[in-house]
């Protein structure tokens, strides 16, 4: 089994809320692109968030320059695990990126979304209570879960209070 790894984060030294997601799963390793899997929702969910329902109809570098005018970072929670496939329960021998050294950088943080029960898992762990910043356990954008879109869109609109 190969090991598989994260992207850099994306964030700016304004960022006010960050995105964790898991660990990027295949076709987003090979586009080397956050979130490339066309029946993904993200992109839909940030943007509704944002205030951007155009964002996934813009092309990826356009989407990250979004997101970051937001005050919106992105990244995942696993450095490197091994992994056949791309679903999270997949996910062995996982090494945590270091959440405290970026959120550190980041004096303007005030929540972490966490993009699914992966994510929120292994995030809270390695965060503990969070401090002064507010964490919020997301539905997966996956297409491999099944939650109704509207239902997550819901969800995920609890994080507009972070957004500039």
């Amino acid at each position: 089994m190969t090991r598989k790894a994260s992207f850099p984060p994306v964030v700016g030294s304004d960022t006010r809320l960050l995105l964790l997601g898991s660990l990027p799963g295949e076709q987003s390793l090979k586009a080397s692109r956050y979130y490339a899997h066309p029946q993904n929702q993200f992109w839909r969910l940030a943007g509704a968030v944002i205030g951007r329902e155009d964002l996934p109809a813009l092309d990826y570098e356009e989407r990250l320059a979004a997101l970051l005018l937001a005050r919106v970072g992105l990244w995942d929670v696993v450095a490197d695990a091994e992994r056949a496939g791309s679903l999270d329960a997949a996910i062995r021998h996982h090494r945590p990126n270091d959440l405290h050294g970026l959120i550190a950088e980041l004096p303007a943080l005030a929540a972490v979304g966490f993009n699914g029960g992966t994510a929120a898992r292994i995030g809270r762990r390695k965060l503990g209570a969070g401090g002064s910043l507010t964490l919020v356990d997301l539905p997966s954008s996956s297409p491999a879960h099944t939650m109704a879109f509207g239902v997550k869109r819901e969800r995920w609109m609890a994080l507009r209070r972070f957004v500039c």
